[in-house]
């Protein structure tokens, strides 16, 4: 039997989908940071069969949880202070997603402007639909390699 303590201040990322809590993991940038952050990995999960879990020990406002909604907007969000769920935060898809995804039309202008920042727009809320701010290329969300690390 694995045992995770608890925390005592921060949040825990649960019913993630089993396979994507190191996405979210760089997505969040943690690895740049110095926090303690435990990852579970397949889980057993009645909901889900199985799932991930991230345990993120900091002040929940230093990360920007809305890149979350991006891999999967039925993450909870679980808010932790003195070591109880004080808070549970719902995920909606930004409007609006900047430096998250990058555009792979290479027509685009973000390809020859190399400091532009890479902005998608939500076209489409009902298909979770993203086009690039600049050139109207529709984001892929299956292509993993949009990501940047």
């Amino acid at each position: 039997m694995l045992n995770v303590g608890q925390i005592e201040e921060g949040f825990v990322l649960d019913h993630i989908k089993a396979g994507k809590s190191l996405a979210i993991y760089h997505l969040l940038q943690l690895d740049k940071m110095d926090y303690t952050v435990a990852i579970i990995k397949n889980a057993k999960s009645n909901k889900l069969g199985k799932k991930d879990i991230l345990k993120i020990e900091c002040d929940i406002t230093k990360v920007n949880l809305d890149v979350l909604a991006l891999i999967d907007k039925n993450i909870t969000v679980n808010v932790i202070k003195d070591g109880e769920i004080v808070d549970k935060k719902e995920l909606s898809l930004p409007k609006e997603i900047k430096n998250i995804i990058q555009c792979k039309n290479p027509r685009c202008i973000t390809s020859i402007e190399q400091e532009l920042p890479h902005i998608f727009v939500l076209s489409d809320e009902k298909k979770e639909i993203y086009r690039c701010k600049y050139c109207e290329e529709k984001y892929n969300e299956r292509a993993q390699q949009f990501m940047r690390w």
